[in-house]
């Protein structure tokens, strides 16, 4: 082979090698540069000004207005914290009342840009119904209540029982489950509208009213001097990981959602509140600094202002404050739903 034969082969080898062709520089891949693109959700709450949150507005603990006709609870601050990093504002929330039969429906077709309302993610949620699901919120579990007076102690005093169940939930699938596998028989009692299922069961209409056990304790909790005459039995038949849930296909809103509750956990593994958040913004650690929009650009990789997170934590707080003025206002210990490094589940990736 000639010299000028092997110097022509050789520069083909290392173009063909290093990606370098006639067409230039190798670009980057499509999934890439698409991970950049703008979320169309969020330029619609900008342009609307207000966050549709989808809530169910009846449940003590999660969303529930209070006398003054303020939406509280658990998923209600989880709207707001929202609102508060993609507007800059956590009062810009309008809260939209869902049933268990049209949340996804009102998600899928837009009428609300996320949905918070005690929603277990599932498998067959996620991969057929368009939707994707954030951080968990609250670990949960199917449970049941009955009356005292009946007597019954456990799960499995209950065949022959007729049960008090919101039509398609997690709740309905997790009980055939399990009274199926326990060779059990059961009636249902199916009723879409949450205060007209509890009145059911108040009034005798079903033996026992079945659902998240945390919603449970919340019911019985509102039932004042009158708690005691019911009694939550100790069995969870279920795994109910709680989310935040938004459409698929738009990954940055997808992103911004999960990372406002990352935030939240980080500020509480870091002592950061909306109390004191205000001290941490002269701090040297690289990691505060960026996480507050003192340095770095987390905002703008996300598409939002780089003050996102100071005014999650300043307006809404941190998880622990979160659970405290909602859960916490029930009576309901944290467990799994604490941080990581205090027995609980809840854990944030780096901010980095």
């Amino acid at each position: 082979m000639r010299p000028a034969q092997f110097i022509s082969r050789l520069a083909l080898t290392l173009g063909l090698s290093l990606g370098i062709t006639s067409l230039g520089a190798p670009q980057p891949p499509a999934r890439a540069a698409e991970s950049q693109a703008a979320s169309p959700t969020l330029a619609a709450v900008r342009s609307r000004g207000v966050l549709n949150c989808g809530v169910s507005g009846s449940v003590a603990g999660f969303s529930l207005p209070d006398s003054k006709g303020v939406m509280q609870g658990l998923d209600a601050e989880g709207c707001r914290a929202i609102a508060a990093a993609v507007l800059g504002d956590a009062t810009k929330v309008k809260f939209v009342p869902l049933t268990t039969e049209n949340r996804f429906t009102a998600l899928q077709s837009g009428e609300i840009d996320v949905l918070v309302r005690e929603t277990t993610w599932t498998l067959q949620r996620e991969s057929s119904l368009g939707l994707l699901f954030g951080v968990v919120n609250f670990y949960d579990g199917t449970g049941f209540l009955v009356k005292k007076s009946s007597g019954v102690t456990s799960a499995r005093d209950l065949d022959g029982a007729t049960i008090c169940v919101e039509p398609g939930t997690s709740t309905e699938l997790a009980i055939a489950d399990y009274f199926r596998a326990n060779n059990m028989k059961y009636t249902p009692v199916e009723i879409q509208d949450v205060e007209e299922l509890r009145r059911a069961f108040l009034s005798g209409r079903c033996d026992v009213y079945s659902t998240d056990a945390s919603a449970l304790a919340a019911f019985r909790y509102i039932q004042g001097e009158h708690a005691g005459d019911y009694v939550l039995l100790p069995e969870l038949i279920s795994k109910e990981p709680l989310a935040p849930v938004v459409r698929k296909g738009d990954d940055k809103w997808f992103d911004i959602v999960r990372w406002v509750s990352f935030i939240q956990i980080t500020a509480e593994e870091l002592g950061i509140s909306s109390h004191n958040v205000d001290s941490f913004l002269t701090s040297q650690s690289p990691d505060i600094r960026r996480m507050l929009g003192v340095e770095g650009d987390l905002g703008k990789s996300l598409g939002l202002d780089n003050k996102w997170a100071y005014n999650v934590i300043k307006q809404v707080g941190n998880t622990a404050e979160v659970w405290d003025r909602t859960m916490g206002q029930l009576g309901l210990q944290r467990g799994l739903n604490n941080l990581w490094n205090h027995g609980g589940l809840l854990y944030a990736p780096p901010l980095r």
